[in-house]
């Protein structure tokens, strides 16, 4: 039975250097309404053999050199979009870009779906300021090991699902990308 609030996903990428190809890992959460109904962890092994982030991110060459590539990952981790209407992502023109850049990197098609930012979304509905993750996070109470892909997109779904809860607008939809 389909839930009359939808289906989305929540998604965070880590990056190993400042190209927008250079997706290192990727966290995925499913929600139906208001329950996460799936998860997906990925380490991706990127284009450069340098991860400049590692301070960051905990990522490092010996954790993803030999993980898949983008290209060949994103054919079996884009299955987890099946059936969402959209995507949320906290700074979601970041997460856009990686994404479709790590797509024309690897000759994929990018995914159609629309991109909905939680910052905008925590920003309006909350007035939470500052509307970095961590401090959404608590401030809505939500659990979160920052930089971790996973942990990032299930509090980005966390925030989603708080406002579906309160029944507030999901402002932050990004206009369409030209890239």
């Amino acid at each position: 039975m389909t839930n009359p609030m939808g289906r989305f996903a929540a998604l965070d990428f880590e990056t190993a250097d400042h190209g927008r190809d250079s997706a290192c890992s990727v966290g995925i959460i499913v929600v139906e309404g208001t329950t996460v109904v799936e998860k997906g962890h990925f380490l991706i092994r990127p284009p450069r053999p340098h991860i400049l982030f590692s301070y960051i991110h905990g990522i490092t060459w010996a954790h993803v050199q030999n993980q898949p590539t983008f290209g060949e990952l994103w054919p079996t981790a884009a299955k987890l979009l099946d059936g969402v209407e959209f995507i949320a992502a906290h700074a979601a023109a970041f997460d856009r870009g990686v994404l479709y850049a790590c797509c024309a990197t690897a000759g994929l098609p990018r995914p159609v779906h629309p991109f909905y930012c939680t910052v905008s979304m925590a920003r309006k509905a909350w007035g939470v300021k500052p509307t970095k993750l961590p401090n959404v996070a608590q401030f809505l109470g939500l659990p979160l090991k920052h930089h971790d892909a996973e942990s990032d997109a299930l509090a980005c779904a966390g925030i989603v699902i708080a406002a579906r809860q309160q029944g507030r607008p999901l402002w932050g939809k990004l206009n369409p990308a030209r890239y």
